[in-house]
């Protein structure tokens, strides 16, 4: 590999690095325009506990409705990147994520330990988002009471569905 290859690997890890803080921070700061900018049209999304998608804007339409919605707040930590290259215009990633959910309809805390599979493609508009999967690692969900004292609902497993928590 040549000195100019290198640096453009440098510079491709570092460009998917900040591709994916972006996608972390559009789910955080509710901007779904801003977590499509981070997919190609027709991305896999494939979230444990969630229904696949294959196609960006079925998955932002999803996102809009409940992700969006008044009282839910999100933290989403992602570390321990890992990026591989399979050619000079695909490469993979793998991240831990430390997920944070405050639901105040609901009076939940959620955290949840995740593992991301991506896949990256280099696009004429930069590196986006092909497909991303994630796996639950561990859950813990609090339910707030009306004295404000949390009660363990989950320690553990995550339930199949996030759904099933009601």
């Amino acid at each position: 590999m040549t000195i100019e290859e290198r640096l453009q690997r440098l510079e491709d890890d570092r460009a998917i690095r900040d591709l994916k803080a972006r996608y972390l921070r559009a789910c955080d700061a509710k901007d779904p325009d801003g977590i499509a900018a981070t997919m190609i049209p027709d991305a896999l999304i494939a979230y444990e506990g969630f229904p696949e998608f294959r196609d960006r804007d079925a998955f932002i339409a999803i996102y809009r409705q409940f992700g969006c919605a008044p009282g839910i707040f999100d933290i989403h930590h992602g570390g321990n990147g890992v990026i591989s290259f399979e050619s000079a215009d695909r490469a993979t990633g793998q991240w831990s994520l430390l997920f944070h959910n405050i639901a105040l309809a609901d009076r939940t805390i959620t955290q949840f330990g995740v593992e991301y599979q991506d896949v990256y493609v280099r696009h004429s508009d930069g590196w986006l988002i092909a497909e991303t999967r994630s796996t639950r690692k561990s859950c813990l969900i609090h339910r707030v009471d009306g004295n404000g004292h949390p009660l363990v609902v989950t320690m553990g497993d995550a339930p199949a569905q996030f759904g099933e928590l009601a």
